[in-house]
């Protein structure tokens, strides 16, 4: 399998890409060709430096660069030649089967959606995140900020690969499905809860449990939560702060250092065509490595053929 990358993506590109290479190089994965994009002027002295053996990459040259703060679909446009284009290219052509990038968010979720398109049957891709139980185990929020506003069909279609994605890449034979809500009661909750709860409660291809309310969220209560994007990002970015208020405060607890986002690598968007993985800003080698392994763990596991299965 190849696997994409956008050397150029990130604050600390690409050293921390080249990196996290090799580390996972270093680990085995023979079955896996890395396919890079970026500078080759600035990549190539880095790929020498820590001796990444020429039979396991392919280097794209790419002679533009999207910042972080430039608009999307505006750059993306005006940079065909940019790290994270080619990737794309790469991506829709057959060059590469996945593409993970720690670059412009924006720039990789338009990308996605208009370069390699929507699964059959899919009315909107979603991101999710992984969130730490107290007791151990990690449930699957979704939508994490792909869609502020939704409607119960999207929330009902996410329920579905959020319980594909829970099976196949978290190891959750049975995945718990709750609606994330005012009260645990049927009912409760905004005109969107309350139209979304019959329609998950009627889906057969899921394991719905009801409702959970905020408390619940670290607690085991469920495998994998669903609500509007509005709603999630702003519990993935309080979930994040609990880390940084930890690091900070200089507390050492094993739970707390699971919200550490390189433990995850990056944010898969469900529902496109190919496996796309986005890394956060500021990520180093650790959080390359495990994007390269949720990416491969995607495509060996045959994630999105088994999504279609169930979205049919």
């Amino acid at each position: 399998m190849n696997i994409g990358i956008d050397m150029m993506g990130g604050d600390y590109a690409p050293a921390e890409a080249v990196k996290g290479i090799r580390q996972f190089l270093d680990e085995g994965h023979d079955a896996v060709k890395l396919v890079l994009t970026g500078d080759e002027a600035l990549v190539r002295p880095l790929l020498d430096e820590y001796a990444i053996p020429e039979n396991r990459i392919v280097m794209i040259h790419a002679s533009e660069v999207i910042g972080m703060h430039e608009h999307p679909t505006a750059a993306l446009k005006s940079k065909p030649d940019s790290s994270i284009s080619k990737g794309f290219k790469a991506l829709a052509t057959g060059g590469c089967d996945a593409f993970i990038s720690a670059g412009n968010t924006g720039a990789m979720l338009v990308g996605s959606l208009f370069s390699i398109k929507a699964l059959e049957g899919v009315i909107r891709p979603t991101i999710s995140t992984i969130m730490p139980s107290v007791h151990g185990g990690s449930g699957l929020l979704l939508d994490v900020g792909l869609n502020a506003d939704c409607k119960p069909e999207h929330l009902n279609q996410f329920a579905i690969m959020g319980t594909v994605y829970a099976k196949l890449i978290l190891g959750i034979e049975k995945p718990r499905v709750a609606l994330i809500n005012v009260g645990e009661e049927e009912g409760k909750g905004n005109m969107l809860a309350k139209a979304t709860y019959p329609l998950l409660k009627e889906n057969k291809h899921i394991h719905f449990i009801g409702n959970i309310e905020g408390r619940d969220i670290l607690h085991d209560k469920a495998d994998v939560m669903v609500c509007d994007g509005f709603t999630g990002n702003i519990l993935l970015k309080m979930a994040e702060s609990l880390h940084e208020i930890a690091r900070e405060r200089k507390l050492q607890d094993e739970y707390f250092e699971r919200f550490n986002f390189e433990n995850y690598g990056g944010t898969p968007v469900l529902g496109v065509a190919k496996p796309v993985i986005i890394g956060h800003g500021i990520s180093e080698s650790r959080a390359f490595v495990n994007m390269i392994k949720l990416a491969e763990k995607m495509l060996a596991g045959k994630l999105m053929e088994t999504m279609i299965e169930e979205l049919s």
